[in-house]
């Protein structure tokens, strides 16, 4: 999983609250077991038309928006089913930050298991950067996960919070795999002495 240190790109308003899941990859796009190639089905039924030409009016379709790495959006923020495909899309997509007054735990907890900051703000806040993100291809936020901070395009700093073993993960792109390496040694030490003291076992 790669680091989250310090994003810096535009970022794309989506002032709509209760995105669910099925919103962000709809279930036409759960057949692949793949991380990759998802990212063209993300909001699908809203990127595009009938025809399957894109929708001009979604944000993403936007020429200001269609490389955003970071998403301003409302509250309530991938609810719904349980699909690990909704940060997989995101990622594909190459948004690699979320920032919302609140999401649904379980698409919480897949962000970081995937590397995508999801990032909790107060209203106030998000009325701030959803103004931001307002700006088109101004729309630069920088996202410091080192010192918790996101900086908006006028040079603005404010803080957020997160739980620090969660920011520990994404500092050194650690999903559960990588956490459990990290104890490779004391486990094959495990191991070769339980093989030694249980010789039936083995």
């Amino acid at each position: 999983m790669d680091k989250f240190v310090k994003l810096t790109g535009v970022a794309a308003p989506l002032p709509v609250v209760n995105v669910d899941t099925d919103m962000i990859i709809p279930k036409d796009y759960l057949k692949t077991i793949k991380r990759t190639g998802l990212g063209t089905g993300l909001f699908a039924e809203a990127r595009y038309n009938e025809d399957g030409s894109p929708n001009p009016d979604f944000v993403l379709n936007k020429p200001a928006y269609q490389n955003a790495k970071i998403l301003v959006a409302g509250d309530n923020f991938g609810c719904g089913s349980s699909r690990e495909h909704a940060p997989w899309a995101l990622l594909d997509f190459g948004i690699r930050c979320v920032i919302s007054t609140s999401f649904a735990d379980i698409f919480y907890n897949n962000c970081f298991k995937n590397g995508i900051l999801p990032i909790k703000v107060s209203q106030e806040d998000l009325d701030k950067l959803m103004d931001d993100a307002s700006r088109g291809s101004n729309a630069i936020l920088t996202v410091d996960l080192e010192n918790l901070e996101i900086t908006g395009p006028d040079g603005g700093t404010l803080k957020f919070e997160l739980d620090e073993f969660k920011r520990h993960c994404l500092l050194n792109g650690l999903d559960d795999i990588g956490l459990t390496l990290e104890k490779a040694k004391s486990i094959d030490s495990f191991e070769k002495s339980n093989a030694a003291s249980r010789p039936w076992a083995a």
